[in-house]
C-alpha cells in the first residue's frame, strides 16, 4: 500500500513539473516569410495572435505567443558561445549581446544582460510560483524569465528559450 501510494505521489509530482515541448524544433529564418521582421526598427508592433499564427513557425509561435517553454539543454543556444547578437526570432528586435552570455547549466541560454531598449518585464504567477517573464519590447514575445542569481556584474540571469532567439555572428555582419 505504501509503495502504490509513493508511485501515486511521485507521478502526480512528475505532471506537476512537466514542460511542454513543441512538437517542430526548427527555427523559422524570419527575413522574408515575417513582414514585420525588421533588425532595425524599434516601432512597437501590435499585432493580434490569429496573425502571428499565420506568420511563425508552430514551434516559434508556441513558445513566443502562448508562453511555452522548451525543454532544458535542447536549444540550440544553450552550449553556443559564438560573438555577436542576439535578436527576437519573432520581430527581429535587438535583444542580447553575446559577451553578455555566460554558462548557467540550468539548461537554457543565459545571460546577465539585457538590451534595455529590447525586453521589457511582466508579473509571471503561472504554475504555482512567482516569476518575472521577459518579453520582447517591440512584439511583446515570450522570451524567458529573469533571476535574481546570476553572476558579476549585475547578479541577474536572463534564461531564454532557444526558439524565441535569432544569432547574428560578428563576421555575418
Amino acid at each position: 500500500m505504501k509503495a502504490l501510494l509513493f508511485l501515486l505521489a511521485l507521478f502526480a509530482l512528475q505532471m506537476c513539473t512537466q514542460i511542454n515541448q513543441p512538437e517542430n524544433t526548427k527555427v523559422m529564418q524570419n527575413t522574408t516569410e515575417n513582414p514585420y521582421y525588421s533588425r532595425t526598427d524599434r516601432t512597437k508592433l501590435t499585432i493580434s495572435n490569429a496573425e502571428w499564427k499565420n506568420i511563425l513557425s508552430p514551434d516559434l509561435y508556441a513558445i513566443a505567443r502562448e508562453a511555452d517553454t522548451e525543454r532544458p539543454f535542447t536549444g540550440k543556444y544553450n552550449e553556443f558561445d559564438e560573438l555577436g547578437d542576439y535578436y527576437c526570432a519573432v520581430c527581429g528586435n535587438h535583444l542580447f549581446r553575446s559577451d553578455s552570455k555566460f554558462s548557467s547549466t540550468c539548461g537554457w541560454p543565459s545571460f546577465f544582460e539585457a538590451d534595455k531598449e529590447g525586453v521589457a518585464y511582466n508579473r509571471d504567477s503561472t504554475h504555482g510560483m512567482e516569476r518575472i517573464e521577459v518579453v520582447c519590447k517591440r512584439c511583446d514575445s515570450h522570451l524567458g524569465h529573469v533571476f535574481n542569481d546570476g553572476p558579476p556584474p549585475t547578479g541577474m540571469r536572463y534564461c531564454m528559450n532557444s526558439v524565441s532567439l535569432e544569432f547574428v555572428g560578428d563576421s555575418q555582419k
